[in-house]
């Protein structure tokens, strides 16, 4: 029988600027982001972030910091002599820039034990990645990943696709085009940003981008387009779905992926996608109004039921 839920990818060291040239230390990462919203939202699910991680003391640090919030590592390797990535967020005004450090991260190797992937994406209610979890992956590794999501879908998991275009983490355009089409042909459900998705294949509408990721293999496709309404298609119909315009937003790190989180748990709770996106939309709200990715779990759970 399925059960739990399991994002893979890379969770980052997170340095986020407190000004006077202070630093406030975090984790976080595209999907994992997503999951924390998840975790928020569900508590009674066991949920597992899939990566793979060092021994050092600051993987110990993240490690520890998901057990004290029920977030398991299922069968990720633990990698003598690695280390996790690093990035630190610098805000002008709301909006941030990043500066990475994550060439050596442990995180590229999640995919180098085939065995140990499957056991941890086996009987899955659900499975997430990202464009971001593909890229920092070498070809061979990310063909091993596809296969072992595509046979955990074989066995009745559903997929969730966030294509999350970052150009600086691809050799070229057409690299990530070819990625992102394979992950579409073993995905259920497809997360895209609209600038994303015009930047990478040259979309010139959210209902074009919709329907191109329909023809690739998910029949149920969210196109999130920032303060603008999303674009929600389900098998074949399509609607808008307004988003919440946020006067003074403090930080926007993270919204897209609490969104991604938010929809994710309304749609496993039951709700159609119409409710499942009024939810995210509030949820997603409620984290440009806090600093750094994770919003405190109670500010979730308080959006996303109202």
């Amino acid at each position: 029988m399925a059960h739990g839920i399991a994002a893979v990818g890379e969770c980052m060291i997170e340095l986020s600027s407190q000004g006077s040239s202070l630093w406030r230390m975090g984790y976080a990462g595209d999907t994992f982001n997503t999951l924390w919203a998840v975790r928020a939202l569900m508590p009674g699910y066991h949920v597992d972030y899939v990566s793979a991680f060092g021994d050092d003391p600051f993987s110990n640090g993240q490690i520890e910091f998901f057990k004290s919030h029920d977030i398991g590592i299922a069968n990720s390797p633990i990698l003598p002599g690695a280390r996790p990535g690093l990035y630190a967020i610098t805000l002008t005004g709301a909006e941030r820039a990043f500066t990475y450090w994550r060439s050596d991260a442990a995180a590229r190797r999640l995919a180098d034990d085939p065995a140990e992937l499957a056991k941890s994406l086996e009987n899955r209610e659900l499975i997430y990645f990202s464009g971001i979890t593909l890229a920092i992956l070498a070809q061979p590794a990310r063909r091993a990943f596809l296969e072992a999501v595509g046979k955990a879908r074989e066995h009745g998991a559903h997929i969730a696709f966030d294509p999350n275009y970052r150009p600086k983490l691809w050799p070229d355009i057409s690299a990530a085009r070819e990625a992102i089409g394979e992950a579409l042909a073993v995905a259920d459900i497809a997360l895209p940003t609209f600038p994303d998705e015009e930047m990478l294949f040259g979309d010139q509408s959210m209902e074009a981008t919709a329907r191109r990721i329909e023809h690739a293999g998910p029949a149920e496709v969210v196109v999130k387009n920032g303060e603008q309404p999303a674009l929600i298609l389900h098998y074949g119909d399509t609607f808008e779905s307004p988003a919440i315009h946020v006067a003074n937003p403090v930080d926007t790190t993270g919204a897209g992926d609490s969104f991604n989180g938010a929809y994710l748990a309304a749609r496993l709770l039951g709700h159609p996608p119409a409710e499942a996106a009024k939810r995210a939309h509030r949820v997603a709200a409620t984290v440009v109004q806090v600093r750094g990715a994770l919003a405190p779990f109670e500010l979730l759970k308080m959006a996303f039921d109202r």
